[in-house]
């Protein structure tokens, strides 16, 4: 089933964004950057996503990610006090920190804002010897993560970011693992909102500016090494007809702190004023029953196992008209979730998204003599 829904989501990204991308994207000052409609899952638009870069302190969201699914698990719990070890109170004095101490147990609570808001690399290196004991095994983790979310151009070296020739990455990938953070956790991904965090009695503000300058931000995180330069990762969610639509940037590369905020708030703005996100269909919900044969019932629902969105530019929408290619004739057995065809998405001439089509419902086999009624049938058909 995961591998089915990848092909989809590989499916509705490479043909949807070229259809998006006939509207000319803006010019973004980085040397790499991606927009993600993490609503539809489709890329946008996007510059060099596929270039390899040092992500820096974005690497804190795979951190983040892991610690969350440590406590979904009930491994950690937010009140939980652990110790702080001298390798985590030992780390870069020159780079930024939470100020814990191995005098003072701290709570997985505080480390989680330490490492979200104040982007502390003591608080990384906490959390991952409270996950897996030590950082080198929290290391194994990260990387094993990342091939099971199908970041293929994705490393870790470290939990924290600092610069490391196995530290890479690339913009496609972030989108995917941000994207990975707000659906999969979707109550501890609010700490990415939080504006400052106090610890130690020293206040530390979010680096991320667009969480003042737009109300409609909810994250994510920074990053910055003199070899990547100023990195954000932005999302913000914003009303679509009758629910929300949330996109992702991805902005990497950029020459500072002010540039980084103001590109990736030109690349929001210009993905939800230049697109709409529809919905096509409802999980469920039959696109079209037709005839089966040899089988215990004579028709199958056809349809899909999930709600299926599509963005496209402002205008086109109604445009869209659905072409369902089956695999004729459809014969029992069927299996629930069986891919039984392709429903194609076309405007303008032009196909804007192929979806895989399943059974909605588990046909079986007739009877022997149902089958042979249905043999006969077919061949004078």
């Amino acid at each position: 089933m995961k591998k089915l829904f990848a092909a989809l989501a590989a499916t509705v990204l490479s043909l949807s964004a070229a259809f998006a991308q006939s509207l000319p994207a803006p010019t973004i000052a980085a040397r790499s950057w991606l927009l993600l409609d993490a609503t539809s899952n489709q890329i946008v638009a996007a510059q060099e996503p596929d270039m390899r870069i040092e992500p820096a302190s974005l690497v804190k969201i795979m951190t983040a990610y892991l610690a969350f699914a440590a406590i979904a698990e009930k491994r950690l719990d937010l009140e939980q006090k652990v110790n702080v070890s001298v390798r985590a109170w030992k780390v870069d004095a020159s780079s930024s920190k939470m100020f814990i101490d191995p005098a003072t147990p701290v709570s997985i609570k505080d480390l989680l804002y330490g490492l979200i808001v104040q982007s502390g690399n003591d608080a990384s290196v906490a959390l991952a010897e409270a996950v897996a004991g030590t950082e080198d095994a929290f290391v194994v983790l990260m990387n094993r993560e990342a091939e099971r979310m199908g970041l293929k151009s994705t490393r870790f070296a470290n939990a924290h970011g600092l610069p490391s020739p196995d530290n890479y990455s690339t913009a496609r990938d972030l989108s995917v693992l941000a994207s990975r953070m707000i659906n999969d956790f979707p109550d501890l991904y609010k700490i990415y909102a939080s504006k400052s965090f106090t610890y130690n009695k020293i206040t530390q503000p979010n680096r991320n500016r667009l969480l003042w300058l737009d109300p409609t931000v909810d994250g994510m995180k920074t990053g910055h090494t003199q070899a990547a330069g100023y990195c954000l990762i932005s999302t913000a969610r914003r009303p679509n007809g009758g629910s929300d639509r949330r996109l992702v940037s991805v902005v990497l590369g950029t020459a500072s702190d002010s540039v980084r905020a103001q590109e990736s708030q030109k690349l929001l703005n210009w993905g939800f004023l230049n697109f709409d996100t529809v919905k096509l269909y409802a999980k469920g919900q039959a696109v079209e029953t037709p005839q089966v044969w040899k089988g215990s019932q004579n028709q199958v629902k056809l349809g899909f196992n999930h709600d299926v969105y599509v963005t496209v530019p402002k205008g086109t929408a109604s445009k869209m008209k659905p072409v369902l290619e089956r695999k004729d004739p459809l014969v029992a057995p069927i299996a629930q979730n069986t891919r039984v065809g392709t429903l194609k998405m076309v405007a303008d001439g032009k196909v804007v998204t192929e979806l895989p089509v399943l059974a909605l419902e588990q046909v079986n086999e007739a009877s022997i003599f149902g089958r042979a009624w249905d043999s006969m049938r077919l061949w004078v058909k």
